[in-house]
């Protein structure tokens, strides 16, 4: 096995908490429908938003229409949405800042809308060396593409490599492309696999 020199944190579900079942609950409640029905409309445009194919305002006209409610009158409701359902996970930070410190070469990897990834900068995280953003590529996990270009970025080869993802789907299309892997659980169970892997994490 090479030695690991750079590691990959997926976003929501392991640096922050899983995003996804408040979105669906607030962008339900904002077009007055239920949480299933926004959930059914959503799943048919998630895609093509995240690879930013269509902007957030065809996004939201699809959608209302698939719904047949009126358009949100707000600037951005996914980014409203988002930063009410945003939950660090500061533990998970640390051990990013961490691994920065130690001399590893940190990326961030995300299937990702503009509207968010527009405040993960806000929010001036400083310990990423490398940040993927599915909408800024036009490609997304588990494609092949978004991990090899994460790499690229990183200059590091697949072997060389650890991506942390929560979702099993996302895991293999690493290992699909070669990259170490670790299944996200929780804080602990991560830093055990960095170790067993002759990661530094202290």
């Amino acid at each position: 096995m090479e030695a690991i020199e750079s590691v990959i944190f997926d976003w929501g579900g392991v640096l922050i908490d899983d995003p996804t079942p408040g979105l669906m609950r607030y962008c339900a409640q904002a077009l007055a429908v239920s949480k299933e029905d926004y959930i059914k409309a959503h799943s048919k445009f998630a895609e093509d938003f995240e690879k930013n194919l269509i902007s957030e305002d065809t996004f939201w006209e699809r959608i209302c229409g698939e719904l047949d409610v009126s358009k949100p009158k707000v600037p951005s409701l996914w980014a409203d949405a988002f930063k009410s359902a945003y939950v660090p996970r500061e533990d998970m930070f640390t051990v990013a800042a961490r691994l920065r410190k130690n001399g590893y070469k940190t990326a961030l990897l995300s299937n990702t809308e503009a509207a968010a990834m527009q405040y993960f900068y806000q929010l001036q995280y400083n310990m990423f060396d490398v940040l993927v953003f599915s909408c800024a590529e036009g490609t997304r996990k588990p494609e092949k593409k978004i991990y090899e270009l994460t790499i690229q970025k990183l200059g590091s080869r697949p072997g060389q490599s650890v991506f942390i993802d929560d979702k099993p789907e996302y895991i293999n299309g690493a290992k699909e492309a070669g990259l170490n892997t670790i299944l996200s659980r929780n804080v602990e169970q991560v830093k055990n696999e960095l170790v067993g892997l002759f990661i530094n994490t202290d």
